[in-house]
């Protein structure tokens, strides 16, 4: 876990996730200090990732998500490592994500908790030196961010379906150091 980056997210705890390009020319102007990029295609990543680092915003892939991009192979990590100005990846694999920070990216390891079983499945996640933060989802459990967020020393980002500031604020107050969301008027 990278202890500069937990600092950046506490003090920049609202993250607006962009999931298309016609919502990135807003995010450019927001208030946001970070940007997970959830939606784009190998055609685009560089110059998408371009305009985010040139705002002054750290920049976040979301790998499972950009269109022509195989993350089976290690290759698609190494060229956006070489090819973007992304400071970091979201990623639901662990083998993506433990690649992605051997060559120096920042890693968000995203977990959709649906069941026991997900939420055992993530807790196994809490000690690995690979992850720079784990990205809850859906980030209204309060009761499950304040359990995970005892139990994890890893950062957790509360996101999906994070709607309104009441939303923001019981996750933070559960233990959420950010949240993320797509709804600009949270950020703003």
């Amino acid at each position: 876990m990278n202890s500069n980056f937990e600092k950046i997210l506490i003090k920049n705890n609202k993250i607006l996730a962009v999931k298309d390009l016609q919502t990135l020319e807003k995010a450019l102007l927001s208030s946001s200090k970070i940007i997970f990029l959830l939606s784009s295609d190998i055609c685009s990543i560089e110059e998408t990732t371009r305009l985010i680092k040139a705002s002054g915003k750290l920049c976040f892939i979301h790998l499972d998500m950009i269109q022509g991009l195989n993350t089976k192979d290690n290759s698609a990590i190494d060229y956006l490592k070489d090819n973007t100005f992304a400071d970091g990846v979201i990623t639901t694999k662990s083998q993506v994500a433990k690649y992605a920070h051997k060559i120096g990216f920042l890693v968000i390891m995203r977990c959709f908790l649906i069941d026991s079983l997900s939420l055992t499945t993530t807790e196994k996640l809490f000690n690995e030196t690979y992850i720079d933060a784990i990205e809850i989802l859906p980030g209204v459990m309060p009761k499950i961010i304040e359990q995970i967020s005892k139990q994890s020393s890893i950062p957790i980002i509360a996101g999906g379906l994070i709607s309104d500031h009441e939303d923001v604020n019981l996750a933070l107050k559960s233990g959420a150091v950010a949240i993320s969301t797509t709804k600009l008027n949270i950020i703003n």
